[in-house]
């Protein structure tokens, strides 16, 4: 599954992608794209890539974008950009389009449904003419998750909504709640209480069962059913 991660400045969206980026399979050939080299990854089959800016005499730029394009020809199993800000956007959706699942990437944005929005207005920054709808048919088959990450009041950073791109919806992308944190006030050290709570059952769970490789091979279905009783309760 294609993931995307979203967040304000100084929510954890990195921190969060280097937990993400810990489960990739060691024998998957990943390729990291960043502005500064932020990603840990221990995988042994690891290619870094990262963008330069223009010397003094505005020569010998390389942009994320132009890593982007180059990474195709690296045969990468997965690409894992460290925040799409423009038109590598484009591209990136490309590749998670061609043959790339399970690449993950960062975005600035306050929720999911923003995430998209942003999403769209980077592509346009490519200096495409495609139609608005077309970008989000791209958007809709290339990503499957958004994780929303939040910087709370009390300073904890914190999940606060994972949602699944189920579609294309008439004029824009359909979205999916699964996962919600409830925030219910503040305790007597002014730190946030809350919970996390399953609100719907992933589409996508029946493919990520059968790809499921992570630590110990657990299988993911009795989480799918957990899931499932939590959304009938809240029903």
């Amino acid at each position: 599954a294609n993931i995307l991660i979203s967040g304000g400045t100084g929510s954890g969206k990195t921190t969060l992608l280097n937990v993400c980026s810990s489960f990739i399979p060691a024998d998957e050939r990943i390729v990291t794209i960043e502005d500064a080299a932020e990603l840990q990854l221990q995988q042994e089959h690891v290619c870094r890539m990262e963008a330069r800016p223009a010397d003094l005499r505005g020569e010998g730029r390389i942009a994320i974008r132009d890593l982007v394009i180059n990474s195709l020809r690296m045969r990468p199993d997965r690409i894992v950009v460290g925040e799409c800000r423009g038109g590598e956007a484009l591209d990136m959706l490309q590749a998670m389009n061609t043959g790339h699942d399970g690449s993950l990437t960062t975005i600035h944005a306050n929720s999911p449904a923003d995430a998209l929005s942003r999403l769209e207005t980077m592509v346009l920054m490519a200096g495409t003419d495609l139609p608005s709808r077309a970008i989000r048919e791209q958007i809709a088959a290339a990503v499957d998750i958004i994780v929303q990450q939040a910087r709370l009041r009390d300073g904890t950073r914190r999940v606060i909504a994972i949602s699944e791109v189920i579609g294309f919806d008439g004029d824009k992308v359909a979205l999916k709640d699964i996962f919600l944190y409830h925030q219910e006030g503040l305790d007597d050290d002014g730190k946030v209480i809350g919970h996390f709570a399953a609100v719907n059952v992933p589409e996508c769970m029946d493919t990520l069962q059968v790809d499921w490789r992570g630590p110990g091979s657990r299988p993911l279905r009795g989480a799918t059913d957990e899931a499932a009783g939590a959304a009938d309760s809240a029903a």
